[in-house]
């Protein structure tokens, strides 16, 4: 499977910094899909996410863009909105087309240079590099300068980055994922429960805190949770038919998946989000396909990591 990209008309292309270890991912659907959002964190920085809502008026949504670089790196949604409609996607209007692109940042800033960020030219590289095909994971895109596990501060974190999954239903139907994760938590194998990455004890070992154990019993250090920002942002897409009320439902379920793979999880310094995009015409009822929806979020965060490779002097899975 190719993660995202299963979903047919869906296609992602990433940009990255490896210089100040940042970047941005484009996901277009450039026929339109119908789309929801769910925002767990307390911390997030958004673009055009009223536009997903129920209420709203516009029907389709054109893109979405991930990016590292904090509020700044919203700046790139402007790019993948100029590459669309050169490309005439979006709503016609005076010989011009407007596409909608929702956008959402993650902090990376602590990782590489603070001070270089995606911009209009990055998020416009990163949508004429979509493809079809299968989704380049880990330190790529808006996950090139992901960490994890940073309860004790960004030394003792390690490497995360982009991963995407698929889960296959009957009768044809997918859903899949891919998610950019930079989370304040360690993640954990769903299935054992077993730590994959996170914080560690100290900076130079492997051996990990359990940083929901240790926040039971102790405040995290000061400054800690000041100083580290984090974010885990996630896309959920499938080939059935929704409402754009289904998709935000398909947003909230899939954010369950987060909840499986790290812990602790949307947390006051966190500003996780999930997208969600119905971009097919099968039929498949919606609480099914959130349960397809959370594993594939939770299966994406753990291939996010272990396809890290080491940065910034953090360790990475990948080596």
């Amino acid at each position: 499977m190719k993660g995202l990209t299963d979903i047919s008309g869906i296609r992602v292309g990433h940009v990255s910094d490896y210089g100040a270890l940042t970047g941005c991912t484009a996901i277009l659907c450039e026929e339109g899909a119908v789309g929801g959002v769910d925002i767990r964190g307390s911390a997030s920085g958004t673009e055009e996410t009223p536009t997903l809502d129920p209420g709203h008026v516009a029907d389709r949504v054109h893109g979405i863009l991930l990016a590292g670089g904090s509020a700044f790196g919203l700046e790139a949604a402007s790019g993948v909105r100029r590459y669309l409609a050169r490309r005439g996607v979006g709503f016609a209007f005076g010989g011009e087309h407007i596409p909608i692109v929702a956008a959402a940042i993650l902090f990376d800033l602590e990782v590489g240079k603070s001070n270089a960020h995606p911009n209009l030219a990055m998020g416009e590289a990163a949508a004429a590099a979509a493809t079809a095909d299968a989704v380049a994971e880990g330190a790529v895109g808006a996950g090139t300068g992901a960490s994890v596990g940073h309860i004790l501060g960004i030394g003792h974190a390690m490497k995360s980055g982009i991963g995407s999954a698929t889960v296959e239903m009957d009768r044809g139907v997918l859903v899949s994922a891919l998610v950019a994760v930079n989370a304040w938590g360690d993640v954990r194998d769903p299935a054992s429960g077993k730590i994959v990455a996170g914080t560690r004890r100290e900076p130079g070992s492997r051996d990990f805190l359990d940083s929901a154990s240790y926040l039971k019993h102790h405040s995290a250090p000061a400054g800690a949770t000041a100083a580290t920002k984090n974010t885990t942002l996630a896309v959920v897409a499938t080939n059935a038919r929704l409402t754009k009320l289904q998709a935000r439902k398909l947003a909230e379920l899939g954010s369950l998946g987060m909840a499986r793979a790290i812990s602790p999880v949307n947390a006051t310094v966190d500003g996780d989000i999930v997208f969600a995009l119905s971009h097919g015409a099968l039929a498949a009822e919606v609480d099914s396909l959130g349960v397809a929806a959370a594993e594939a979020v939770a299966e994406a965060i753990v291939r996010a990591v272990q396809h890290a490779r080491g940065m910034g002097g953090l360790p990475g899975l990948a080596g």
